[in-house]
Order: structure tokens, then C-alpha cells, then sequence
């Protein structure tokens, strides 16, 4: 399984960006899906991830009404779509796939949740 995300660059505070990450070697429709994050100086956090059956997502609470979590399995490619981006939104961000739990209604943004790892996509936020 890889992972491949893009789509990151550069955007003024209050702008938006979409961000995708495409999976090859398996099928997506066979996991749970999620977007970390590590901004300079700074752990790891999880930003969002969205449930393998049902649609059930799960969101960072400074990211809720201004991120958005997608996934398309006709195409093996999950979304990040980002709004009102903030300087504090400025990090590298890593995709990541895992084993569905409970039937795969359910998402954790934790990431022992997730053994698959994209490279990453830088999104600097800045004016």
C-alpha cells in the first residue's frame, strides 16, 4: 500500500486549498482514512478522518466548520478541503490509512489507529 498526497502550496490567511491523496496497491474502499498534521517545532496532531462505510468523520476542534473530510473509492483518492485557513494552519500534511474497527462505522484521529503513512504535502499559510 501507498500512499501519495499533494496538492499543498501556498495561500493567504483566509484562504482555501484542497488537498488529495491518492492510494495505490490496495483499495481504499478497505480502510479507515485520515489527514494528520506536524507544524515546525511541533508534534504530530490529527486533523480529521472519515469512517470506512458510513460517512461518520471526526475533526480537530480548531479545524470543525472550516475543514472538510472526503473520500471518493471509485477513484482511491481522499480529500481535504480547507477554508478560512489560518497561520496556525501552516504544516506538513500526511494522510494516512488503517484496519476499519467496529465495522468500520467509527474513526479515531489517533495514530496508532493507522499503519499506512503518505510523504507528506506542505501548506504554508502566510500573507
Amino acid at each position: 500500500v501507498q500512499l501519495q498526497a499533494s496538492g499543498g502550496g501556498l495561500v493567504q490567511p483566509g484562504g482555501s486549498l484542497r488537498i488529495s491523496c491518492a492510494l495505490s496497491g490496495w483499495t481504499l474502499d478497505d480502510f479507515v482514512v485520515g489527514w494528520f498534521r506536524q507544524a515546525p517545532g511541533k508534534d504530530r496532531e490529527g486533523v480529521s478522518c472519515i469512517s470506512r462505510s458510513n460517512g461518520y468523520t471526526a475533526y480537530l476542534d480548531s479545524v470543525k466548520g472550516r475543514f472538510t473530510i472526503s473520500r471518493d473509492n471509485a477513484k482511491n483518492t481522499m480529500y481535504l478541503h480547507m477554508h478560512s485557513l489560518e497561520l496556525e494552519d501552516t504544516a506538513v500534511y500526511y494522510c494516512a490509512a488503517g484496519p476499519p474497527r467496529r465495522g468500520g462505522s467509527l474513526c479515531f484521529i489517533l495514530q496508532s489507529e493507522y499503519n499506512h503513512w503518505g510523504q507528506g504535502t506542505e501548506v504554508t499559510v502566510s500573507s
